[in-house]
């Protein structure tokens, strides 16, 4: 039992605000950048940035997937009048289903922007089932974070 967390960081060529821009776009670039883990995926509501609610099966692995009904949140970054120039801006998911929230941070660096993304969940698992989600479940989920934003990097940097 415990939390577990996986993280991913990507550099972009593009600018904080275009990145927050395609991250918080649920209708068309989300579902443009979700890797093949990510199926039946759907907006419930809003679909652009704050209150935004999002549908979608996480298949971690053939025997492992996650129903995830997320609502996001937005927080601003830099250049906003609340932040700071360097301040990194935050889009949060929390899914009602279950523990896990998942954020994406983005903040200025050098002409483009760093983008870290970390999932994190509490485990109720024990026994060998708690060591095996504990040590395989953090580096399966980092190389599905990194496919998203392989694919988002490309997708801006076009």
């Amino acid at each position: 039992m415990g939390q577990i967390s996986a993280s991913q960081t990507t550099e972009v060529a593009a600018s904080p605000d275009a990145v927050i821009g395609a991250l918080a776009d649920y209708v068309d670039t989300r579902p443009a950048i979700l890797p093949e883990q990510y199926r039946d995926y759907q907006v419930i509501s809003g679909g652009n940035g704050d209150g935004t609610v999002v549908h979608w099966i996480l298949q971690a692995t053939s025997k492992r997937q996650r129903d995830v009904s997320a609502t996001v949140s937005v927080s601003p970054g830099a250049g906003s009048s609340a932040s700071g120039p360097n301040a990194a801006a935050t889009i949060t998911e929390k899914d009602a289903n279950s523990s896990m929230v998942t954020t994406y941070q983005v903040s200025p660096s050098g002409s483009g922007s760093k983008v870290t993304t970390t999932t994190t969940w509490n485990s109720n698992a024990s026994g060998i089932g708690g060591f095996f989600e504990k040590t395989f479940a953090p580096k399966g989920l980092a190389r599905i974070q990194a496919a998203l934003l392989a694919n988002l990097k490309t997708r801006l940097e076009k």
